[in-house]
């Protein structure tokens, strides 16, 4: 067998699932690109400090959240490590979400908007959204680092315990 000359590689078409794998790629990072862009877009519109009032201005406003929410302090159905869950109202979305939070979190309103961000990036984002790109959009929309972002939801999840369960 004659070796393949290495000018000759460099011009050859990847095979098939490498194709396949830099589709996914290309589409990975435009979907990201999109999560930052919505994320810069609520900061600008509503201001470099996201507190309680401005996130209950975002939760109605169709422009940056497709869909209604609601934020009930309620530890029904969360689990013992979870500060917030959301929860279809019904079988579309459109019939809107119910972002469960902690009650413990009740009495730090300025914490709630790391909790609900994080919970309207997954309801956006559907059944394919990651961690990572929630991480994104709440750090992007409260114009934090990811890592400060990531230890301010540890630390809240901390104050709440459930060490038990890891």
């Amino acid at each position: 067998m004659l070796p393949i000359p290495l000018d000759r590689l460099s011009n050859a078409a990847p095979p098939e699932a490498s194709r396949r794998r830099l589709a996914g790629a290309e589409l990975r990072l435009k979907r990201s690109n999109e999560v930052i862009d919505r994320a810069h877009s609520i900061r600008s519109k509503y201001g470099q400090e996201l507190g309680w009032p401005e996130l209950l201005k975002l939760l109605e406003d169709r422009s940056c959240i497709p869909f209604p929410c609601e934020v009930r302090f309620d530890p029904d159905p969360l689990l013992p490590y979870e500060c917030a869950f959301s929860v279809p109202r019904g079988n579309e979305p459109g019939d809107g979400y119910t972002i469960f939070v902690h009650p413990a979190c009740a009495s730090e309103l300025s914490h709630v908007p790391y909790l609900v961000l994080y919970q309207i990036a997954l309801l956006a984002l559907g059944a394919h959204a990651t961690p990572e790109e929630a991480e994104a959009f709440g750090a992007a929309a409260l114009g934090l680092e990811k890592d400060e972002y990531c230890r301010a939801l540890c630390a809240l999840a901390d104050q709440l315990g459930g060490d038990e369960l890891f």
